[in-house]
């Protein structure tokens, strides 16, 4: 296919209408960008009201009024004029950028494919004045209210071209309404209100910062969000960051604004990515709204026509800033940081039945028959030995108990009498009613034999029972709480191991167990020169591995943290994570992968029986843990099923 024959003219300058409109393509992309353009020079004139009009999706009317500082008269004809603006005034001015806008082309260019009119009022004037369709209109008196009132109609009228590109109204008004919610968010000392077609849609008064976010996001987001607020040197982060179990399937739920602009950055998306990494599960993504404080000069905003891009001069220190600050703020999700469990059950979700159906209540697949649920993984469906350490009696009961112990085939009962657990939180001094001291267990937490201090201090309260080997039930003073003994147990195996080799970083000695018998098995050829190539690495993690022949090798020590587990398994994954990665990636890119990997082989299994001295320092050692809301692939490691949803359950007080 021949390509046309190249047109030629002579060198010309262009028509300063033209020039608009070709500026007007790169501004003016869609009714949504009108929008943005004119709320933020509404803000930048100090406004606290703002009401934004919408006819037809924003095409055939975008009216914005502000009760803002206002335009003089004199200044209106510049307000439409092409590289016109208040902002800045000097190169000094534009590296450091204190406004929203600032370029001085976006009325101009709205003005070149719609039909503009602005009305103002300053604080002095005795009335309004207007000024209709460009630069070179008339400027004349008005009625109106002090601030600014810019009025756009029937955008791209004279460039029908570029009006077919335009998508459905509900579709324009969709992204109308986003770019509105995007600076709401950033704005809750302003208010704002937004009509479609005659109707209020959205009224959002002054408020505080939590409760435009909820406002705006949803009480979803509210009940599952912690507060940020951190500074270093000249940078400050603060916001709010979603619960790992509130992620979302789209990437809907993300605000992040610099220095009060809404921005898409690939640098700070991926800190925030990077901080969620090993307490979010699979494909989903994180809601957080957080707002990015620095100096002008230190950020280029000036990058990208919409403004919705930005460099930073050193991006790599804020990029550690904002993934450290984000990790600090997810590492207090643990029961005790917090007042609602991950993923709680309330009366209003529970719809009582004969026969209710309990794995739909907590967001998960129930198996049948004491099968793990489907979602498990194929590792978790079998029974392994002991996990923890073997000195528990196999009979936890006290004295004058009257139930029987669970036998090692069941999925275990009650074993211990609830009034044992009820004198923790009635305050009952009988020494028979509390519950027994345990043994040195392999949690190493233990059970406290005395009323706590305060009702918050155990706030995964107490086990009751074990359920078809997979759940630990417990009673808190809100009601049942229901643990994945699998996801704990591997969540606090995992921080347990990072911190082990934190220390280790910083000059203490990795605590390993010495093998009695080295436990040998057969290696190929590539496993073994693995060995032998990276003893450094693998000393750096706990494990002493020989070859002792050309096809075998022996494990000599591992963690101490990891002494349960299956040696020969353990030691298979960890020289193939190093024999793929290689030692320094595995030490440093891929620790976390790594070490999901080994506490995961290492946490107490399905169908394994706990006795109740095990279950209540499992429950303890989540509560000291960090981020033991979930496990390190994301997913809930208990819940809470409070009093009122049981009553429900059961048509108490109807």
């Amino acid at each position: 296919m021949n390509a046309p024959a190249p047109t030629h003219r002579p060198i010309q300058q262009l028509p300063d209408q033209l020039i608009s409109q070709i500026a007007a393509g790169e501004v003016v992309e869609r009714p949504s960008a009108v929008v943005k353009e004119l709320l933020e020079n509404a803000l930048d004139a100090g406004a606290t009201q703002v009401t934004i009009r919408l006819e037809e999706g924003g095409v055939k009317r975008i009216a914005i009024t502000d009760n803002g500082k206002g335009i003089p008269p004199e200044e209106l004809p510049l307000a439409l004029a092409r590289h016109a603006t208040s902002k800045i005034a000097s190169l000094t001015d534009l590296e450091n950028v204190n406004t929203l806008g600032f370029r001085g082309e976006a009325l101009a260019s709205i003005a070149s494919v719609a039909a503009v009119s602005i009305t103002s009022r300053t604080a002095d004037a005795a009335h309004a004045w207007e000024i209709v369709g460009s630069h070179q209109g008339t400027v004349s008196p008005s009625s109106g209210a002090f601030g600014t009132t810019i009025d756009v109609q029937d955008l791209y009228f004279n460039t029908p071209a570029r009006r077919k590109f335009l998508k459905s109204e509900q579709t324009e008004y969709g992204h109308c309404a986003e770019v509105v919610r995007r600076i709401a968010l950033a704005r809750p000392d302003v208010s704002f209100s937004l009509t479609h077609n005659g109707r209020t849609i959205d009224h959002w008064n002054v408020s505080e910062a939590a409760k435009r976010s909820a406002q705006i996001l949803g009480n979803d987001f509210a009940e599952a969000r912690l507060q940020l607020d951190e500074s270093a040197g000249p940078l400050r982060l603060q916001g709010y960051v979603g619960l790992p179990t509130a992620s979302k399937a789209r990437a809907d739920g993300q605000f992040f604004y610099v220095n009060g602009r809404f921005v898409r950055d690939k640098l700070l998306v991926h800190a925030v990515k990077a901080a969620y990494e090993d307490v979010l599960h699979g494909d989903r993504f994180p809601s957080y709204v957080l707002a990015l404080e620095l100096d002008p000069a230190m950020v280029d905003v000036n990058v990208h026509p919409s403004k919705i891009e930005v460099r930073f001069r050193d991006s790599r220190a804020v990029h550690q800033f904002v993934f450290h600050a984000v990790q600090r703020a997810l590492a207090q999700t643990s029961a005790t940081s917090h007042g609602n469990a991950p993923a709680p059950v309330s009366a209003a979700e529970i719809t009582p039945s004969s026969g209710a159906s309990w794995g739909g209540g907590f967001g998960r697949d129930s198996g049948g028959g004491g099968a793990s649920p489907a979602w498990r993984r194929p590792h978790e469906q079998t029974s392994f030995g002991s996990q923890l350490s073997s000195t528990y009696s196999p009979s936890p009961f006290p004295a004058g108990s009257r139930w029987d112990a669970p036998s090692s085939g069941g999925s275990g009962g009650v074993a211990q009498r609830t009034e044992s657990y009820g004198a923790l939180f009635t305050g009952l001094k009988d020494a028979d009613a509390a519950p027994a001291k345990p043994a040195s267990s392999g949690f190493e937490i233990p059970l406290p034999t005395t009323q706590p201090a305060h009702d918050d201090d155990f706030p995964l309260g107490f086990a009751l029972a074990q359920l078809h080997g997979i759940y630990i039930l417990a009673q808190n003073r809100k009601g049942l709480v229901l643990v994945d003994m699998h996801a704990a147990h591997e969540r606090i195996l995992y921080e347990q191991l990072k911190n082990a080799l934190d220390a280790q970083a910083g000059g203490e000695q990795m605590q390993v167990q010495q093998m009695l018998i080295p436990v040998t098995f057969f290696a190929d050829a590539i496993e073994v020169g693995t060995v032998e190539e990276h003893q450094e690495t693998l000393k750096a993690l706990g494990f002493d591995i020989a070859a002792v022949s050309p096809t075998t090798l022996a494990v000599r020590a591992v963690p101490i943290l990891l002494k349960n587990a299956d040696a020969q398994t353990l030691a298979r994954d960890v020289l193939r994570d190093v024999r793929e990665y290689g030692g320094s990636r595995v030490l440093i890119e891929r620790r976390n992968e790594l070490l999901g990997t080994l506490a995961c082989h290492t946490a107490v299994r399905a169908n394994r029986i706990l006795s109740v001295q095990e279950m209540n320092a499992l429950l303890r050692q989540m509560e000291a843990t960090e981020r033991a809301d979930q496990c390190n692939h994301g997913r809930p490691t208990w819940v809470q099923l409070e009093i009122s949803a049981l009553d429900k359950l059961f048509l108490r007080g109807q």
